[in-house]
């Protein structure tokens, strides 16, 4: 389920970072209110890998004296969100019964 479950958050994380830049705990917050409970120590590793995979760009900002990570979704991030979506709609009419 764990598996399923980062797929469905990668995706999420590429749809709001497509709108505006996102940080972490912002995501974690948002994820939350979204029923899924995850730790730092989770959604950090799968931003990094997004950003090492070409899905996420990484942009340091300093504020309140401290450095905090933006992300925004790449080109090949939007690819993939648009085509995540597709799919993911296909699905959803099969298994929505």
């Amino acid at each position: 389920m764990r598996k399923l479950f980062l797929g469905f958050i990668q995706i999420h994380i590429l749809h709001h970072a497509k709108i505006d830049p996102i940080y972490g705990m912002w995501m974690l917050e948002e994820l939350e209110h979204h029923g899924y409970n995850m730790s730092a120590g989770t959604l950090y590793p799968v931003l990094h890998t997004m950003e090492k995979e070409g899905l996420l760009h990484r942009e340091d900002r300093l504020v309140d004296g401290k450095i905090r990570e933006y992300y925004t979704t790449t080109l090949l991030g939007a690819e993939v969100l648009d085509e995540a979506r597709k799919k993911a709609y296909e699905l959803f009419k099969e298994i929505k019964g």
